[in-house]
């Protein structure tokens, strides 16, 4: 049965929060604050969060700037999945994925059916890996976040959760780094 064992010691991980709009400010981002909160809430560390216009190149850039620090475990952001013309996150953050993660996608599909039904299918949710860092794409809404967050998040990015999670397997998220080093 899943679930959280008690015996393991809670490892807090930092977790920066990008808001894709070109409309918020941090005084109105609903669905950034609620991450954050969430984030906070569970015992993880707000590591950085910030708001950028749909842009390509900013979405890319502030992402890029996470990445390569190496005092940012993941990534998550808000906005910009949709079909419109300026909702551009994934088209900017996938080309930086090492590994996609195909199954969030699918998982998150499978919890928002349940709550807006085939309205689900208009956002193009992904997640994958880059330079050791975890990086989610949301949708700009509070209740996707909520949903996201307390559904799959919670549990995947807290050590303790069994039979297995996100966690436990970062010290060999670079392993192709090092053997290439090796190698090199």
């Amino acid at each position: 049965m899943p679930g959280i064992d008690e015996t393991l010691t809670f490892i807090p991980l930092s977790i920066a929060v990008l808001t894709v709009s070109d409309t918020r400010s941090l005084d109105d981002d609903k669905s950034g604050a609620t991450l954050a909160e969430r984030i906070m809430k569970a015992g993880h560390r707000l590591g950085d969060r910030a708001i950028v216009t749909d842009d390509v190149e900013a979405i890319r850039e502030r992402v890029k700037g996470w990445i390569a620090d190496p005092a940012i475990d993941v990534v998550i952001t808000t906005g910009g999945t949709g079909f419109t013309g300026r909702d551009v996150t994934p088209e900017a953050i996938e080309p930086l994925f090492e590994k996609r993660m195909d199954g969030f996608s699918a998982v998150f599909h499978r919890i928002s059916y349940d709550k807006i039904g085939t309205s689900t299918i208009q956002s193009r949710t992904t997640a994958g890996v880059a330079n050791a860092t975890y990086i989610f794409v949301l949708p700009g809404s509070p209740g996707a976040c909520k949903d996201a967050w307390d559904a799959i998040l919670a549990t995947q990015l807290d050590y303790r959760y069994r039979p297995c999670n996100f966690v436990e397997i970062m010290p060999r998220l670079d392993e192709h780094l090092k053997r290439g080093k090796l190698k090199g």
